[in-house]
């Protein structure tokens, strides 16, 4: 789908802000601090279901009681969000729901200034952004993660309770081994997929011979769901300790080679970028392949941070995808 317009009133420092988007480039120009990333932010909710960036209450403008946004797509389909305070409304066709749903959700790229430190951001960082790619391609990983991460905050809250008991810890161990086994199989076959890409994606960029490998870094490896459910009760004494769960996907991590070297410390600040690109055109491409979709591409400011080289290749691979870019000065 292409977005035709989007409308925000009193959404975050906008109390009312229309745009008529181009089907291929749209260039959103305005001073730090106009509310630039807010536009994206409003697309991004009315095309994936909620903000990459806040919650619903943190939203709305200053001084008023609700905030509405909606989209308008080529194809004559209008969504809406509609949040007063206590519950956010999605309106399709008439049809009031409180979740977008997965038929009207749309693959984006979403591109932001601190995607270029992820190879030495967090391990957090890092699995929370392999996640968004992996839940776009597949809503069984989506839905697998969000149930896995509220069983792993309920067993956290029971771990710091004084009467905690191996018992009442049992049917939470139960959703992590089934839900934590299917999510490291499809982290570990997603990985394998893009490390495939990476290195001749990165080269085409780069114009050079270096080599990137994309590891995926698990306690998990190879273990099945009665394994995975032997290994939490093992760990319950450790756990009750310590008041977390310390063993299980949640402290997965990606890693970076550069050369058979970590990339952190041995990349330049421009390889890291360039590999930060190839992640993104990668991505862009699976998701085409997979959802037989071409993604909306949001780039939020980015081109102040790249080089003539890489805008260049910016551009030329996302050539057949809406784009929409936010920047300080004219591009």
């Amino acid at each position: 789908m292409i977005i035709k317009s989007i409308t925000l009133t009193n959404f975050r420092n906008h109390s009312h802000y229309q745009m008529e988007c181009d089907n291929e480039v749209s260039l959103i120009l305005g001073a730090n601090g106009w509310g630039k990333t807010s536009i994206l932010e409003a697309i991004y909710i009315l095309t994936r279901g909620k903000s990459f960036r806040a919650t619903d209450k943190d939203i709305i403008k200053r001084g008023t009681e609700f905030y509405r946004i909606e989209l308008n797509y080529t194809n004559g389909i209008t969504t809406t969000a509609t949040y007063d305070g206590k519950a956010k409304i999605f309106t399709i066709t008439d049809q009031k729901t409180k979740r977008l749903p997965t038929k009207y959700k749309y693959p984006l790229i979403l591109f932001v200034p601190s995607d270029l430190n992820l190879i030495s951001h967090s391990p957090s960082r890092r699995r929370d952004y392999f996640d968004h790619i992996f839940s776009q391609l597949d809503e069984k990983y989506s839905s697998s993660l969000s149930k896995y991460n509220k069983a792993i905050k309920q067993r956290n809250e029971l771990l710091k309770q004084d009467q905690v008991t191996k018992e009442s810890l049992f049917s939470w161990n139960l959703l992590l081994a089934k839900y934590g086994s299917t999510l490291s199989d499809k982290r570990k076959s997603f990985t394998t997929e893009i490390n495939n890409r990476l290195t001749p994606t990165y080269r085409s960029i780069a114009e050079n011979q270096d080599e990137i490998i994309l590891s995926y870094s698990t306690e998990v490896t190879t273990l099945t769901e009665s394994a995975y459910l032997k290994m939490l009760e093992q760990t319950t004494e450790r756990d009750i300790y310590l008041g977390h769960t310390s063993f299980g996907i949640h402290r997965d991590d990606y890693l970076f080679n550069f050369n058979h070297q970590p990339a952190d410390t041995s990349a330049s600040r421009g390889e890291t970028r360039s590999i930060i690109l190839a992640l993104k055109f990668i991505e862009a491409n699976l998701i085409t392949e997979v959802l037989g979709k071409p993604p909306i591409i949001l780039l939020d400011d980015v081109f102040s941070e790249l080089d003539d080289t890489r805008r260049h290749c910016l551009v030329e691979n996302f050539k057949n995808n809406q784009v929409i870019i936010t920047s300080v000065e004219s591009i």
